[in-house]
């Protein structure tokens, strides 16, 4: 088959960061890390009248291995903290990370002995999505806002695109 040049039509031309990012940005495989309450409104995120899948989200994985998108939906406690960070580090680059909730971003209304004050201080977060429990609009919200900032990025690393934040907060 012949190319014709004088008609740009036959052949697209783009850089190999947006091609990647493109595929990146429509095939998020998310693993729930459902701790509490919020793990109820993810489930129903996932479900046929909300369609997570729509997004380009619908493999969830319960493997660290397999997704690039961890979801951590409730309280965290002191105890939890390392499984958390030993399930972050498991997972493939590129990673991102939604805290749902008001628990999972700050430890909500749980300011004690036990309870993790925010998963940021244990892992870089790239979304905070707010409620308690958040609705399931507020997490697709949150899936759309991260696909673009994915869309936009360059092809580094998590731990380069978290370079400027501390991964654990004192």
């Amino acid at each position: 088959m012949a190319i014709d040049l004088e008609n740009p039509s036959n052949f697209i031309t783009t850089r190999v960061r947006q091609a990647v990012n493109w595929g990146r940005k429509y095939s998020l495989w998310p693993l729930p890390f459902g701790v509490a309450c919020c793990a109820i409104e993810f489930m129903s995120t996932v479900s046929s009248y909300n369609d997570i899948s729509r997004f380009g989200a619908e493999l969830v994985r319960f493997s660290p291995r397999q997704s690039d998108l961890m979801i951590i939906a409730g309280t965290i406690s002191y105890k939890q903290a390392p499984i958390l960070k030993t399930i972050y580090a498991q997972m493939a680059e590129p990673k991102w990370v939604i805290a749902m909730g008001a628990c999972a971003s700050s430890g909500g209304f749980y300011n004690n002995y036990s309870t993790l004050q925010g998963a940021d201080r244990v892992i870089p977060v790239d979304m905070y999505v707010a409620g308690c429990p958040p609705t399931p609009e507020n997490l697709l919200y949150a899936l759309t806002q991260l696909q673009e900032r994915v869309e936009k990025e360059g092809l580094v690393p998590a731990a380069e695109r978290h370079a400027g934040r501390s991964e654990a907060r004192g």
